[in-house]
């Protein structure tokens, strides 16, 4: 039987445990991506983060719809997929299609904020969480008109489009900024450079999901990794 798409956000935990560690499989051991998962989800990962990277909107190339299908078929993990593509709308159906439970969109892919509301719409009919993202030079009025629309907003602490990037103190305040004018029901994400200190000083303005690659999967723990990270930003 085919599986219903579903969306993730409104079913995570809020108060029980209010930080929200998602590891990125950009850096996963695609050898050895199986156990690792496993491994991660058992520490208490609550979500895996796919990104999906077009040559184009940033300048190297990822995964596509194929990995997604397999890592669908290994965990019934919540994967939100994070489109880092020029054209988002012709990966809405594909993605879901794949397994997707959440999509986040970058606002800079959009011509218009009356494109972004279709995406949202687009989407939202196929029953998964939308998420939009923000590059770092991006200012928070360019997501001013959609904010109320989508469930999880990702602030980019890094340029976009390679792992391994260190963390951009600049975005703090951008940061304290947005969560003061977002609603409680709402995940504000960072990713990029999270570590246990930076992921503690996010967590300090407002951040409550946090997405990890290169810590949680370079090291030989990626189950310590999560503890380490849960336990930085409690």
């Amino acid at each position: 039987m085919p599986r219903t798409p579903h969306n993730p956000w409104p079913d995570l935990p809020h108060t029980q445990h209010p930080a929200l560690i998602v590891p990125s499989l950009l850096s996963v051991d695609f050898y050895n991506a199986a156990p690792q998962i496993e491994a991660v989800l058992a520490a208490g990962a609550h979500v895996l983060h796919m990104d999906i990277m077009d040559g184009h909107f940033v300048p190297n190339l990822s995964m596509g719809v194929p990995v997604v299908e397999k890592i669908r078929r290994s965990t019934e993990a919540a994967l939100d997929v994070h489109l880092m593509v020029t054209n988002p709308g012709q990966f809405i159906e594909p993605f879901a299609q794949a397994g997707a439970d959440s999509l986040t969109f970058h606002i800079e892919a959009c011509d218009d904020i009356d494109q972004a509301r279709r995406l949202i719409e687009q989407i939202r009919t196929r029953g998964l969480g939308v998420g939009v993202t923000l590059k770092p030079t991006t200012p928070l009025a360019a997501i001013d008109a959609i904010l109320p629309d989508v469930d999880l907003v990702l602030m980019m602490t890094v340029e976009p489009g390679f792992g391994g990037q260190p963390f951009l103190d600049s975005q703090l305040p951008k940061l304290r900024e947005l969560r003061g004018i977002m609603q409680p029901h709402q995940r504000l994400e960072v990713d990029g450079g999270i570590v246990p200190e930076t992921a503690a000083r996010c967590r300090a303005a407002g951040a409550d999901c946090f997405v990890a690659g290169n810590f949680i999967f370079g090291g030989p723990n990626p189950a310590e990794a999560v503890a380490a990270l849960r336990a930085a930003v409690g």
